[in-house]
């Protein structure tokens, strides 16, 4: 079976699951926040190699007040566990998004977690937070227009790859497959430069019930995709 590189995943249903059972909608983001070690390791297991997981939008400000703290201090929390979790599977970590809204805390927390993870040689996992594509465009293209002003660049070489280098994913191969959980099906706001070219896989599971099983039906959903190129079609290992 050909194993998808990078899969990016949005993480959708945490309430929906949890109001089906009776209970608040921020213990259906506690369950959601333990799924990620659960889906981590099955990714790594069969072979993906880049993870890119939606935790919290641009848009997610809007939510209650209430929520949007609970939110937070769920993350904090994960971010700060996450740091003997990278370390005994190898794992590095890095945020892509505004930080610069996140408390001081919260950053210091980031900057700690991607220096302790970032000679780990195992999974590549990439937690979008504060995070809105059409934000990190625009923050990009400021990011560029300066560097064009002070000579830094020639608008002349301004080509995609060059633009892809001022993007949060610097460096990361853009996604083979997105995965959205729980029904919906958009891309709200996610990724919408990298995923061009990527094959998109669209499930009612909502995310805290996505596990390894799941995690395998996108795949074996991928390797039956036919994928052209340039008109040629892409040969996959089924």
């Amino acid at each position: 079976m050909n194993i998808p590189q990078h899969i990016a995943i949005i993480l959708d249903g945490n309430g929906r699951w949890a109001k089906s059972k009776g209970m608040p909608r921020n213990y259906g983001h506690t369950m959601g926040a333990k799924n990620v070690e659960t889906v981590c390791k099955a990714a790594h297991d069969l072979g993906v190699k880049y993870l890119t997981l939606y935790a919290f939008s641009t848009e997610n400000w809007n939510r209650p007040e209430s929520e949007v703290g609970a939110l937070m201090k769920l993350l904090e929390s994960y971010l700060k566990n996450c740091i003997k979790t990278a370390a005994k599977n190898q794992m590095r970590v890095r945020v892509i998004g505004d930080t610069t809204r996140l408390t001081e805390r919260f950053q210091n927390q980031i900057l700690e977690l991607e220096e302790a993870s970032k000679t780990n040689t195992g999974l590549n996992l990439q937690i979008a937070i504060n995070y809105g594509s059409r934000d990190e465009m625009l923050r990009a293209m400021r990011t560029l227009y300066q560097d064009i002003a002070v000579g830094k660049r020639d608008l002349k070489e301004i080509n995609e790859d060059v633009f892809s280098e001022y993007l949060d994913t610097a460096g990361i191969p853009d996604p083979d497959l997105l995965i959205r959980t729980s029904g919906e099906q958009r891309l709200s706001n996610y990724l919408l430069w990298q995923l061009a070219y990527s094959e998109f896989y669209f499930t009612e599971v909502p995310w805290p019930d996505f596990g390894k099983d799941e995690l395998e039906k996108a795949i074996e959903a991928y390797n039956k995709r036919d994928r052209r190129f340039g008109g040629l079609k892409e040969e996959t290992n089924v």
